[in-house]
């Protein structure tokens, strides 16, 4: 699934074919972070949520940027 959110991050913006994909991928991973964040607190896992809360910012940014700001 993180595969292929990163290609729904990349693709439709470098090719302009559904440019309105980026947003909902982005989105996507981010939910996807989220859960993968609480699946490694019920396991006890902290140092695997530090990459979770960082990925899922940067998804996060991604989907502000190209919701609410102009794309470049």
């Amino acid at each position: 699934m993180e595969i292929a959110g990163a290609i729904g991050l990349v693709a439709p913006a470098a090719t302009g074919i559904l440019p309105w994909l980026t947003p909902l991928a982005a989105a996507g991973l981010a939910l996807l972070m989220v859960s993968a964040a609480i699946f490694h607190a019920a396991r006890g896992e902290m140092q695997a949520i530090i990459s979770n809360a960082v990925l899922f910012a940067l998804a996060a940014s991604v989907f502000v940027g190209r919701t609410f700001i102009e794309p470049l």
